[in-house]
């Protein structure tokens, strides 16, 4: 199948050049554009296009691309604090949009973007990773499919690697990335609220910068990121949720872990082993009956990038809401709501406090 749409990819750093090579395995599309004003960055890009990069057009810049480049969609994958920023050009042009997350590194600037992309004429589509590692996406069917029966407990584990080195270094400061508990957990607050099916209503978060980065400095200053948290979501239809991370966890055997408790059953979920576990309620001392299941992954797929396959899966539900009219399964209002959780929670561990909702809704 030859290409028929034409991309932009915006900002070519690590996660820009992760979207190049999951693309490369969707025929219908071709990457036309990148941008990026670090050359080094651009340099990166074109390494991942290989052969395909003697076609592509680079710019500095989101207007130089606009004024120049025949699009029909872009991809944006810059620093956080850029987001409000890149989009302003790009709303209103009709050109499909997919913007990683963080929609915003702000509140005010991700309800500003939310509002404007309700009227765009593109598909609008906000890159939430997680929900498309296909082993998470199984264990969502399976709980609102009543496999565990009336959801009661939600818990999500996430234990990783420090934050990596960034161009500039922008991801060691709060101000660039909205502070940890909006940069990396917007991708678990998602789930909560897709698995939940509600919206939150109170937060609370505790957490603290206790390992990482404590010696660095930049520019005379130091990184003021979280690196671990315990962070107690409660739900409008009175679910209650648990993220726990820990940024200096490298050493785990499963970098995710979620766990769905119903009234009638456990289900688990790991990542990378890629296994769900079924646990239905048992009388005392009775044996348990436990159903584990491996969900494989495409090889392609899981080689293309550093999510599981979740990025290249992405890439099909976004194309098929472009091509085929499929659903706009994660919104600019969802991803607003994701920013407004870790708000809340980053606005909850400063403030040694339960933080209402109601608070920030705009």
């Amino acid at each position: 199948m030859s290409a028929r749409l034409r991309f932009g990819i915006i900002g070519t750093g690590m996660m820009g050049v992760e979207h190049i090579t999951s693309l490369a395995l969707s025929p219908e599309v071709a990457v036309t554009a990148i941008v990026d004003p670090t050359p080094t960055s651009l340099d990166w890009a074109r390494d991942a296009l290989g052969e395909r990069a003697a076609g592509v057009a680079a710019y500095r810049t989101v207007e130089e691309m606009v004024g120049e480049a025949k699009l029909d969609g872009v991809i944006i994958a810059s620093p956080n604090h850029t987001h409000h920023d890149v989009l302003r050009p790009l709303l209103g042009t009709g050109l499909h949009i997919l913007c990683e997350k963080p929609l915003c590194s702000s509140l005010e600037d991700a309800a500003r973007v939310a509002e404007a992309a309700a009227g765009h004429k593109g598909v609008f589509w906000v890159g939430m990773e997680y929900r498309y590692m296909p082993p998470v996406g199984r264990f969502v069917e399976q709980v609102h499919g009543g496999r565990v029966g009336r959801l009661v407990m939600l818990s999500m584990r996430e234990h990783r690697f420090p934050f990596l080195t960034k161009v500039g270094d922008w991801n060691r400061f709060s101000r660039n990335t909205g502070g940890t508990m909006v940069e990396k957990c917007c991708h678990f607050f998602d789930l909560m609220r897709l698995t939940v099916g509600a919206e939150a209503v109170r937060v609370y978060c505790s957490g603290a910068m206790d390992v990482n980065h404590r010696d660095e400095r930049y520019g005379g200053q130091t990184p003021d990121i979280i690196d671990n948290s315990y962070t107690v979501v409660d739900f409008a239809n009175g679910v209650r949720a648990l993220l726990d991370l820990s940024m200096f966890a490298e050493g785990a055997q499963e970098q995710e872990e979620i766990v769905a408790v119903g009234d009638q059953a456990r289900l688990d979920v790991t990542i990378p082993r890629g296994d769900l576990v079924h646990s239905p309620r048992q009388a005392f001392r009775r044996p348990e009956l436990v159903e584990r299941t491996h969900v494989a992954v495409d090889g392609a797929a899981l080689a293309a990038g550093s999510h599981h396959g979740a990025t290249y899966f992405q890439h099909r539900a976004f194309l098929d809401a472009i091509l085929n009219g499929g659903p706009v399964a994660v919104s600019a209002e969802d991803g607003y709501r994701a920013v407004e959780i870790g708000a809340a929670a980053e606005l909850s561990a400063r403030e040694h406090r339960a933080v209402d909702l109601a608070e920030l809704r705009r």
